[in-house]
């Protein structure tokens, strides 16, 4: 009876274990029409978000710790959302800053400056470039960085890879130029996260990237 009775809960257990595997056309959506990656022989993870999010703003001290934890053979990297002028706006400083080398330095900063305290307008070229100076930048490589042709590329293939995702809200995860969490069916950060990983590890199986380092 007891041996009936744990086989039982072994059934159940495995089946509660079925149910929370994320579903295609659920957590998750195939695109139809692959995209290229960046690196070859990596996995590669895109966040798409924009400064002016709150729901990104709030995302940030969960992913942050995510990401660093990611095996060698996965490269995260984030695009911009481009929806409106306003979102390029955000986008554009983004660029600029990662194309003088002070993106990563400044990202939580300017993320705080945004959403707490300052209440920093990132579309307010003036208002960010007073902050950014007083954070140590530049402001005259920021500026020749704003309004560079090399930016307005970089706008050029965020809008792009925006709707060849087919990106409708933020933050959304993508994983290697195939799959993309459905975030409408998505209850919280952490479950955003265990579904890219889910596709991660579904990526990896399929030969989509190098095998991942023993630990």
């Amino acid at each position: 009876m007891l041996k009936q009775l744990f086989t039982g809960l072994i059934v159940l257990f495995a089946a509660g274990l079925a149910q929370a595997q994320p579903t295609a056309g659920v957590e998750y959506r195939a695109l139809a029409v692959a995209q290229p990656t960046d690196i070859p022989g990596k996995i590669e993870v895109i966040e798409f978000f924009w400064y002016g999010c709150p729901h990104c703003y709030e995302f940030e001290p969960v992913l942050e710790p995510w990401v660093k934890k990611l095996p060698k053979d996965v490269h995260f990297r984030r695009v911009p959302a481009m929806f409106n002028d306003e979102y390029a706006r955000g986008a554009r400083a983004y660029y600029a800053l990662d194309a003088i080398g002070q993106e990563e330095r400044l990202h939580k900063a300017l993320f705080d400056a945004i959403h707490t305290g300052a209440r920093l307008r990132v579309g307010d070229e003036a208002a960010l470039t007073e902050w950014l100076g007083k954070h140590g930048v530049d402001t005259k490589k920021f500026a020749a960085a704003y309004h560079s042709f090399s930016v307005d590329s970089e706008l050029s293939r965020a809008a792009q890879l925006t709707q060849a995702y087919k990106i409708d809200g933020v933050p959304s995860m993508a994983v290697n130029g195939k799959y993309v969490v459905n975030t409408d069916n998505i209850k919280s950060f952490q479950q955003l996260l265990g579904v890219t990983d889910y596709l991660i590890d579904m990526v990896r199986k399929q030969g989509g990237g190098k095998a991942a380092p023993k630990k």
